[in-house]
């Protein structure tokens, strides 16, 4: 982490010790969520929202791998797009088939533009690092 801590982090960055605790309480959200689409009896686009879940979850993980391992922002930046892009199609299909699985995704929708916004702003004031 010695490369990230020299990089120029952009407005409204919060302290390291924030993302441990928001990812927890996400990640038990979006387990409530992913419980809740599976478990309500009707629900259509059952196959697509599996193969988009997994798609989203292999972009999640894959993201800490290109922006930390790799020191690639703009990789990473890439993946975070396609991370909101898959989870906006989420959010909409797990409030058809269920309305509080698709509100219990709100808060994740909402710290991933919130991630894209940091992820654009650490690749355009580090380009030249």
């Amino acid at each position: 982490m010695d490369w990230y801590a020299t990089l120029s982090r952009p407005p409204l960055t919060p302290s390291d010790w924030v993302f441990s605790p928001v990812w927890t309480l996400l990640y038990l959200m979006i387990t409530l969520a992913v419980i809740l689409y599976y478990r309500t009896p009707i629900k259509a686009h059952v196959r697509q929202t599996t193969a988009v879940l997994i798609v989203h979850g292999l972009c999640n993980f894959s993201w800490t791998f290109f922006f930390f391992g790799l020191h690639a922002p703009f990789v990473a930046l890439v993946d975070c797009v396609l991370l909101l892009l898959t989870l906006i199609v989420l959010v909409r299909w797990f409030l058809k088939a269920n309305q509080w699985a698709g509100l219990l995704l709100i808060p994740y929708l909402a710290w991933v533009l919130f991630a894209t916004y940091l992820n654009a702003g650490f690749w355009i004031l580090n380009r030249g690092v």
